[in-house]
């Protein structure tokens, strides 16, 4: 069987550099794949880039905002231009954000979808339209368990990642005459900078410590602890290699137990 490196398959990871992305760019780029990740800071870019080399990694970094059209375009050619046609993309880019829904303003709806979701589609649309994605492609999207369940005070991610889950399972059947894979991949909670910043919203909102707030999360995990970035990258290294070739349209867990459907 041909490695990864053999036959030039190059991985994109969308955001990243931290948490998920990081540990997925480490994933692919030590399984041979060439790797490019993007974000919209590149100082966050060249330290993690500097992170992966001390481990004896390599990894190709392009700035973009997969918010905007032009931007993912830069980097989609900067990708193909670096490495050759892309074999692998990993749409990881996303943000939290919610509140009480009477109260949530245009501008965080519009940023979360815009981050969670529509990034997605942008991305994806470029890589199959313009990066050369052929058969034995592999398209992993980043959802969570919020894309199939509710989430307390936090219906823009929720919805965003429910809209994840949809394209995935409908991309999934389109690209199948094509031999091109689509699956998502749907963390729960992951000890990441943004679990974070999710457990300092929760604290603020109920009125309590993020100590309180990460005992209440992990006891609803029965595993009783958050997964790791390390975990959730496993399986999408797992998602990206040919022996995943019959997986497709499917939203897989990573997440303790948190969530069985």
């Amino acid at each position: 069987m041909t490695t990864p490196e053999e036959t030039k398959l190059t991985a994109l990871v969308t955001g990243g550099s931290s948490g998920i992305g990081l540990a997925t760019a480490r994933a692919l780029a030590g399984a041979g794949y060439p790797t490019v990740i993007c974000g919209r800071n590149e100082d966050s870019l060249r330290q993690a880039a500097k992170q992966l080399a001390d481990e004896g990694l390599a990894v190709t970094t392009v700035t973009a905002d997969v918010t905007d059209t032009s931007s993912v375009r830069h980097l989609v050619q900067a990708a193909t231009e670096a490495h050759g046609p892309i074999g692998v993309l990993v749409n990881n880019a996303g943000r939290n954000g919610g509140g009480v829904t009477a109260q949530l303003t245009d501008e965080l709806w519009h940023q979360v979808i815009n981050t969670n979701l529509n990034s997605v589609f942008y991305v994806t649309r470029e890589v199959l339209a313009r990066g050369g994605m052929t058969e034995g492609g592999r398209i992993i999207n980043v959802a969570s368990t919020a894309g199939k369940q509710g989430v307390l005070l936090a219906a823009p991610y929720s919805a965003s990642k429910h809209g994840v889950v949809g394209f995935t399972k409908a991309l999934g059947k389109e690209l199948a005459p094509q031999r091109i894979t689509v699956n998502a991949v749907c963390p729960g909670y992951v000890e990441t900078p943004m679990a974070e910043r999710v457990r300092h919203a929760y604290a603020e909102a109920w009125g309590t410590t993020e100590d309180d707030v990460l005992t209440a999360f992990e006891a609803k995990i029965p595993l009783g602890r958050y997964s790791t970035p390390e975990e959730v990258a496993s399986m999408i290294l797992y998602l990206a290699m040919p022996v995943a070739a019959s997986v497709t349209a499917q939203a897989l867990n990573v997440c303790g137990g948190l969530g069985n459907f």
